[in-house]
């Protein structure tokens, strides 16, 4: 395997280059989970991998949010992820003590103590007969005596969420709301922490791979030993390939559909293509990482092209046209920005709007 072997797998895995998943909960299981603080990108994450024969639109998306079909809560490494009904309460169930573990001293740095983390609990299962905004839970909790400067509101909502309490609600207007869990998604599999090791890692390689173990680590948010151990539970259904020293696993399937060149994707910012993975060398020359991701850990949108980074992009909203700026790394040939406009016009397809590349 080379590492434009990896490249093509990785395109193909993440369902970019692969037959499309008909709705957006079946795109979310496949990953099992996709990261999502940035609530327009992630639902764009989704709608990229529509491929060329649907399209998943933005009110797609959002509807399936509506229909309680996927969610989006506290997850891998304490960041915001977008899952399924299906599959929330078995990932909390194996990644929120950790979590609610290590976030113990900036609770006490915020003198958030159980107490009052219990009384603001007991707050939202009083409230959260509807969906209530971030400003609305906010105010309810100060008049109920309890402080939200400083960040507190912020933890307490997030420790709330890691408790397996609330998760995020459909929006309103342009706020987004949070709800109860035991409302919004019903009981799941009941999977022991070995099943669920097990379940976590097959989503990861099958969606990620080819990707190393130091990979996985970094994604979900488990020790070594952990990783190493849902690895071994999975040795019928992987395979291993070692590229320039680095071991890669894999779906224990190397049949490929054939790819056309030059193909493009305008990916959102954080999207699991990038952002998935410990070290990103095989999609990204190594002099663009700081154009890619600030020094305060953002991740950018990205344009790929036949699987390399090859620049950023942004897009503002005039007149009703999409217009998208291209920052792009290296000069583009004729061909392959005729297959940027294709991606383009796809991501307008996402938005029911037209768009235009930027002169």
């Amino acid at each position: 395997m080379t590492a434009l072997d990896i490249v093509h797998h990785r395109l193909y895995n993440q369902r970019l280059a692969s037959e499309p998943a008909a709705t957006p909960d079946q795109i979310a299981a496949w990953f099992g989970a996709m990261q999502a603080q940035d609530y327009a990108s992630v639902k764009w994450a989704i709608g990229a991998r529509s491929g060329s024969g649907q399209t998943i639109t933005d009110t797609a998306v959002e509807q399936a949010i509506s229909a309680k079909q996927i969610v989006r809560t506290w997850l891998m490494r304490g960041t915001l992820q977008m899952t399924t009904v299906a599959d929330i309460r078995w990932l909390l169930a194996l990644l929120a003590p950790r979590l609610i573990s290590g976030s113990a001293g900036r609770l006490r740095e915020l003198e958030l103590d159980q107490e009052t983390l219990t009384r603001s609990f007991d707050l939202f299962t009083a409230v959260l007969h509807t969906p209530l905004s971030r400003p609305d839970i906010f105010q309810a909790l100060e008049q109920a005596g309890i402080a939200i400067a400083g960040q507190r509101g912020y933890h307490i909502l997030s420790q709330a969420a890691l408790a397996g309490l609330i998760c995020f609600g459909p929006m309103q207007g342009k706020q987004q709301t949070f709800v109860l869990l035991d409302e919004w998604a019903p009981p799941g599999p009941v999977y022991t922490r070995d099943e669920a090791l097990a379940e976590l890692a097959r989503r990861y390689f099958r969606s990620h791979g080819p990707a190393t173990l130091p990979d996985f680590v970094w994604w979900s948010g488990l020790t070594i030993t952990e990783a190493r151990a849902a690895v071994a539970w999975l040795e019928t259904e992987l395979q291993s390939e070692t590229v320039a020293g680095e071991i890669y696993w894999l779906p224990d399937n190397l049949a490929l559909p054939a790819m056309p060149s030059p193909t493009a994707w305008l990916l959102p910012a954080f999207d699991e293509y990038y952002l998935g993975y410990k070290t990103r060398h095989v999609v990204l020359d190594g002099r663009y990482d700081k154009r890619v991701v600030s020094v305060n850990g953002i991740f950018r949108p990205v344009i790929v092209l036949d699987g390399q980074v090859v620049g950023i992009w942004k897009r503002e909203v005039k007149k009703g046209t999409a217009v998208i700026s291209l920052e792009l790394f290296q000069p583009l040939t004729a061909v392959a920005r005729q297959a940027v406009l294709a991606a383009a016009e796809r991501y307008g397809a996402f938005l029911e709007l037209p768009v235009a590349l930027a002169e």
